[in-house]
């Protein structure tokens, strides 16, 4: 039997509860401006009626953010990387099953910063790990449950490395922050692959731009992926009403 690619997300057989919210999922190295982003869909989301969480990986819950505090302070690494992904595993099914699907059964959409494609780069790829663990972990975290997109911002290694590092200005680096342009440069590569791998349910993204420009191609992937007819037309409206609205102190 061939060996699986170490990027390449398992298909599983186990179903989770019905949903009828969506689940967008955003990856991207170290300073390709994930949060900004999810702050920007969490407001277009808002602005057509849709109910919306905002969330993260590790963490989302008050248990699972215990767990993200010592796994990004590298508390765990002395078990070595089997143990220490099983800990992020830990911590995904905790996110899940208290606050994801609950709210995807609701019918309230999740934007959740990091999810399964960070576990195959970081853990997969920069840590070695066996696909097999990785494909195993994944069918108990997740079952059949996947994103219906996933945007996958695209920044140069050289300028995400400074973006982390203007942002933490004094503080150590943590988990995801930690190395050099290299493996900066191997993060990026990876997401790239994953993107290519996964086309039906991720878009890639160049994340250098300006925020408010990656900001309205990103809203005009979701209304073009994600919305009915009826959504699209009601945030076409609300856009034309922002682009009516004069700037505050203008003449």
């Amino acid at each position: 039997m061939s060996e699986p690619h170490p990027l390449s997300l398992s298909e599983n057989p186990l179903p989770r509860r019905r949903r009828s919210g969506c689940l967008i999922t955003l990856e991207g190295g170290e300073g390709s401006g994930k949060s900004t982003q999810v702050a920007t869909i969490r407001r277009m989301l808002e602005a057509v009626g849709i109910e919306v969480i905002t969330t993260r990986e590790p963490g989302g819950t008050p248990a699972a953010e215990a767990l993200r505090e010592t796994l990004l302070a590298g508390t765990f690494r002395k078990l070595g990387p089997e143990a220490e992904a099983v800990l992020f595993a830990a911590a995904r099914i905790i996110h899940l099953d208290d606050l994801i699907v609950p709210a995807l059964a609701a019918g309230t959409w999740v934007v959740c910063d990091r999810f399964i494609d960070s576990t195959r780069v970081y853990q997969g790829l920069v840590d070695g790990l066996d696909p097999h663990l990785l494909d195993l972990l994944e069918t108990v975290a997740l079952g059949a449950l996947r994103p219906d997109l996933t945007l996958v911002l695209d920044v140069d290694a050289a300028i995400a490395l400074q973006r982390a590092r203007q942002r933490r200005g004094a503080a150590s680096p943590d988990r995801f922050e930690a190395g050099d342009i290299a493996r900066y440069q191997r993060i990026q590569a990876g997401f790239r692959e994953i993107a290519a791998r996964a086309g039906e349910r991720c878009v890639l993204v160049d994340g250098a731009r300006p925020a408010d420009v990656v900001g309205h191609e990103i809203e005009n992937l979701i209304a073009r992926r994600l919305f009915s007819r009826l959504r699209r037309e009601k945030w076409r409206k609300h856009q034309d009403a922002m682009a009516e609205t004069p700037v505050h102190g203008a003449s």
